[in-house]
């Protein structure tokens, strides 16, 4: 896995996908249809896609250096934000987490989690909530704090989780991998159970996991991108890249699915900033799109809540004082920026916020991984 925070085939064949083509999907849209929140294709009000005005947010102070690595919403009342504080460098931190009550922000006292890193990847509705940390952490939401969870593998060498998301029937869905090679772990009512790993027998362990709107599970990387249907796996063609980290993926049709990351090419001086990527598949091949800015990363997509393509967070090189959000315009990315800070802002995660046409981006004021870096949470 290449996912960096800090910075030192044809459209016929994609019906297989169990996605409808780009005009069947948009014809649905169109229609007014709304499904459940927490995953691809939650409610959101009318104002999703329009312009939108950025805000700063208060954040609770962290120990430095601190980043927030994942956000998800179950309402206008109630969120999460995970992360890291205390890193310098290569000295890993303690996990961080964050919630949202409706008014403020409030730092957790994890203490009683006993390890060390990051948590990386949340994703909750009204009804649960869940997180992955470092290693083989998996965490429930009790109401009040983080708790650690039983799985299968737990403890077992070459387990590691890294990234989390809920269906709209309770289900969870971890991707990482397996002692066994599986890259995606299931769980229902507190049964747990390891899918048969991809065709491909990839050695990659995928970055992230997404859960479409029908009940899709893809997970991804540079070097897999997969759906699990239920019943057998079904794989598209690596992305690739030199020296890639894959951050999002949005599956909108068999014929229609974004892919956003970085990319720090061949090699460079110390220091170096990776390019962006973005990336469409057409249905036969990923293409590479042109984004408002080259230098830097994007680092999260969510959709409009029906399956389309509505916001991209990103990260700036060369104006690193306010977030560079993309916005689907119709027919192309444009850009939207965040407010002007005293500090660099870096976006590591973007959410959508069920049923307000809102947005939780949340990350950090340095791309260097030492003190004085702080969280940094935009609404």
């Amino acid at each position: 896995m290449r996912r960096r925070r800090f910075i030192s085939g044809l459209v016929g064949a994609g019906a297989g996908l169990g996605l409808a083509p780009a005009s069947a999907r948009a014809a649905t849209r169109d229609s007014g249809g709304s499904t459940g929140a927490g995953m691809t294709g939650g409610t959101r009000s009318a104002t999703a896609g329009a312009p939108h005005d950025w805000q700063a947010v208060p954040a609770p102070d962290c120990t430095p250096a601190a980043q927030l690595l994942g956000v998800a919403a179950a309402g206008p009342d109630l969120a999460w934000a995970v992360g890291e504080e205390g890193r310098n460098g290569s000295i890993l931190g303690r996990p961080l987490a964050l919630v949202w009550d409706g008014t403020s922000w409030t730092r957790l006292d994890l203490a009683h989690l006993g390890f060390g890193g990051a948590l990386r990847s949340v994703a909750g509705t009204t009804c649960q909530a869940w997180a992955v940390g470092s290693g083989a952490h998996l965490l429930r939401w009790d109401g009040n704090t983080w708790r650690e969870a039983d799985f299968p593998g737990r403890s077992s060498s070459g387990t590691t989780l890294t990234g989390v998301a809920v269906d709209a029937d309770g289900g969870v869905w971890v991707c990482g991998r397996g002692s066994g090679g599986s890259v995606l772990l299931h769980g229902v009512d507190g049964t747990w159970s390891w899918i048969a790993p991809p065709p491909s027998a990839t050695t990659a362990t995928p970055s992230g996991v997404r859960v479409t709107a029908s009940g899709e599970v893809w997970v991804y990387d540079s070097a897999l991108v997969a759906r699990w249907d239920g019943t057998a796996w079904t794989e598209l063609t690596a992305p690739g890249g030199l020296r890639p980290a894959v951050t999002g993926l949005l599956p909108v049709a068999a014929d229609d699915i974004w892919l956003t990351g970085y990319d720090y090419g061949v090699g460079g001086p110390p220091g170096k900033p990776p390019g962006v990527t973005l990336k469409h598949w057409d249905g036969a091949a990923w293409t590479a799109v042109t984004a408002p800015f080259t230098v830097g990363m994007l680092t999260g997509i969510v959709d409009d809540g029906q399956g389309g393509p509505d916001r991209i967070a990103g990260w700036d090189f060369w104006d690193q004082t306010r977030a560079h959000y993309l916005r689907w315009d119709g027919g192309s990315w444009v850009s939207e920026r965040g407010p002007t800070a005293t500090t660099p802002v870096l976006p590591e995660a973007l959410t959508s916020v069920p049923g307000t046409g809102g947005y939780w981006s949340v990350g950090t004021t340095s791309s260097s991984p030492y003190p004085p870096a702080q969280v940094h949470i935009e609404r």
